[in-house]
């Protein structure tokens, strides 16, 4: 009987022997798949992280870019006309830490050299070129789908009456300055190319300029156009500064390219891009429906 019994514990030992080392193993093995996929996973997000670090230094570089055209005395002008309420307008800024020395040189100055944008202007830009664009005799202001009698008046729409630091009534200033003379030839690329760049925010393109985004387009388009850019210039300068508008739009879009067409951002078509299928509201939410939002520090709203 004693035999048997010290049987049954020598059998009984090596089982609890071989138990033990798969509890053991098998922890050993869970921890270290803990340990070297938790490093995969930061590795990957790392590499993320690095990837939308060079994207976003294509898409808005945060030294900023010089665009290929001359301001020249529009701020001069934009004030004399009061297309712009120079006691309005610092006021504004006055709240936001006041214009600096070269933003002041822009809004009065008469011989102001090639612009350059950059994350910290980019709204200030937007404000001057929506000031251009709405103050500028246009045909498309006049004749195009703004005065269109299905929406009752040009006046009802976020580009005119959400122009408040004008003097008077926004409609003073509506299409009623030459600042920018274009050629027959430059009238139509401007009109050319205004119906093929959209915005985000909406459907409509810069030719249908209802927002401030797409007026301040359409001025910087008109500026452009009369100093002899071609369209292919005009769709490239127009991408740049729509994407310092717009950064959290065009850094996804960047983000698409790479990973559904494999196209990095210098090779992208700014036309294309610019287009109803990507930058057009419809189109963006598309793109956001198939791949994760990319986010940026900042980017300009919808009012001054």
């Amino acid at each position: 009987m004693k035999k048997r019994k010290s049987s049954k514990k020598n059998i009984l030992l090596p089982i609890s022997i071989i138990f033990s080392a798969i509890i053991i193993s098998g922890s050993v093995i869970y921890i270290a798949q803990l340990k070297y996929g938790n490093k995969a996973a930061i590795t990957s997000l790392e590499e993320e992280k690095k990837d939308m670090e060079n994207l976003q230094g294509k898409v808005i570089p945060k030294e900023g870019v010089t665009l290929p055209v001359k301001w020249g005395d529009l701020g001069s002008q934009l004030t004399t006309t009061g297309t712009i309420d120079s006691q309005k307008f610092e006021s504004l800024y006055t709240k936001r830490g006041g214009l600096n020395e070269e933003e002041k040189a822009f809004l009065y100055g008469k011989d102001y050299g090639n612009i350059k944008i950059t994350p910290q202007n980019s709204q200030f830009l937007l404000n001057m070129f929506w000031a251009v664009g709405i103050g500028n005799k246009n045909a498309i202001l006049e004749k195009g789908p703004m005065t269109d009698p299905q929406y009752g008046g040009a006046q009802g729409f976020a580009s005119t009456g959400g122009w408040t630091i004008g003097k008077g009534n926004p409609m003073d200033h509506y299409s009623k300055h030459k600042m920018i003379t274009l050629t027959e030839d430059q009238q139509k690329r401007v009109e050319e190319v205004s119906r093929n760049i959209y915005r985000p925010c909406c459907n409509n393109s810069t030719y249908f300029p209802d927002c401030n985004h797409g007026m301040a387009m359409l001025g910087l388009l008109e500026l452009m156009a009369s100093q002899g850019l071609s369209e292919e210039k005009m769709y490239e300068n127009a991408l740049i500064v729509n994407s310092y508008w717009f950064p959290d739009t065009y850094l996804t879009i960047g983000k698409y390219m790479k990973m559904k067409k494999s196209l990095d951002w210098e090779d992208v078509n700014p036309k294309e891009v610019l287009g109803i299928n990507f930058s057009s509201r419809t189109g963006y939410s598309q793109i956001v429906s198939e791949i994760t939002p990319a986010a940026s520090s900042g980017g300009g709203g919808c009012s001054v």
